[in-house]
């Protein structure tokens, strides 16, 4: 294995705030790029952005509540998003996931790569038994890709989220660990 963790497409690597923030930034501040994200209605400035990769860089050892991947292609290593295991509850054994891809790069099958080398990881190296996501009914390409990457809905929470001049309902997908 290379730098990083591969799949068939991508890999993932450490974050690098010098040499990730900038997509970081693009992509946060791009209405396409964030319109069915939970997050993206507000501008997010270097600051912002710089503090969250602080804060991702320096979590406690040997323990930490999230772990972010820089999301990059195996040929021609291109930064093209971001996979994250967020809210990791090491007692229980779960934690919460989520993908960003940049605009140019969407279907074609990176996010579904990219979800299934993180899933590798998080259930192999973290020891981690299920994993979850909240996807906005109307966001079509990240359900497609959870469920690619072997994700199930277990449930739905009508009008979770108001996003673009409407509730929107929530998907709860999950994924176990094969026992």
């Amino acid at each position: 294995m290379g730098y990083g963790w591969e799949g068939e497409t991508v890999r993932l690597v450490p974050l690098d705030k010098e040499k990730h923030i900038k997509n970081a930034l693009a992509w946060l501040n791009d209405a396409d790029v964030t319109a069915w994200t939970l997050t993206g209605d507000f501008p997010v400035s270097r600051f912002i952005e710089e503090d969250f990769f602080d804060r991702m860089l320096n979590q406690p050892a040997p323990h930490p509540t999230d772990v972010v991947f820089a999301v990059e292609t195996l040929a021609g290593e291109e930064h093209i998003g971001f996979s994250g295991i967020h809210r990791i509850e090491w007692r229980h054994g779960v934690a919460v996931t989520g993908t960003t891809i940049g605009a140019k790069h969407r279907s074609k099958g990176y996010g579904s790569d990219a979800a299934l080398t993180r899933t590798r990881y998080a259930f192999d190296v973290l020891g981690l038994r299920i994993l979850l996501s909240e996807v906005m009914a109307d966001n079509t390409a990240s359900l497609r890709m959870l469920q690619k990457a072997g994700y199930a809905e277990v449930g739905r929470i009508p009008r979770r989220y108001w996003k673009r001049g409407s509730y929107r309902d929530a998907i709860i997908m999950t994924i176990e660990r094969p026992a």
